[in-house]
């Protein structure tokens, strides 16, 4: 496939996500009646995928810096899953819960949880396509072009692992209870 075409198909890919994470906040598709159990427990489990990321991002770095090139591949390769697999569950948890967890609106501290949300949010939609060209580019061995692409990509998906886990340390206490 062309450049053109995997450019074409990755921001497609990423706008049929973002716009599903959307469909799934306005609560347009029916919830069942019944919240299964497993549910409550998957913002817990994002924010481990979360976590486990931000540090396998952070191995990745040293590994390139080091000049382990197979270490480093397979560090992001495995990321890479796990974002994926947050994702999935991301999604699944916000089509299956009801009533979404809402920061306090008289707390102190919403004005913070807020700011931290929103970049986390704008700057995850804008992550995703540069991540998956930069693997596309990692992959052809275009070297040149995945470090331009990287430049940009690694600082983003770093702060947005951390911050996912962050946003769900600050929320938790508000989940409703299943």
């Amino acid at each position: 496939m062309s450049d053109k075409t995997i450019f074409r198909l990755i921001m497609l890919v990423s706008f049929v996500i973002f716009g599903a994470v959307i469909v799934l906040n306005k609560k347009i598709l029916p919830i069942p009646a019944v919240t299964p159990a497993f549910v409550h427990k998957l913002p817990k489990l994002n924010a481990l995928l979360n976590g486990t990321c931000f540090c396998l991002l952070l191995l990745s770095l040293y590994f390139i810096r080091q000049k382990n090139i197979v270490a480093h591949k397979k560090i992001n390769i495995t990321a890479f899953i796990l974002s994926s697999m947050f994702l999935l569950s991301y999604v699944t948890y916000h089509w299956l819960i009801p009533a979404e967890a809402i920061y306090p609106k008289d707390s102190p501290v919403r004005p913070y949880y807020l700011a931290i949300l929103i970049s986390h949010i704008v700057l995850a939609a804008i992550v995703l396509p540069l991540v998956l060209m930069s693997f596309h580019r990692g992959f052809q061995l275009n070297v040149e072009k995945h470090k331009k692409l990287v430049h940009w990509a690694y600082p983003i998906w770093l702060y947005v692992t951390f911050t996912g886990v962050v946003v769900y340390w600050m929320i938790s206490p508000f989940y409703p209870v299943g």
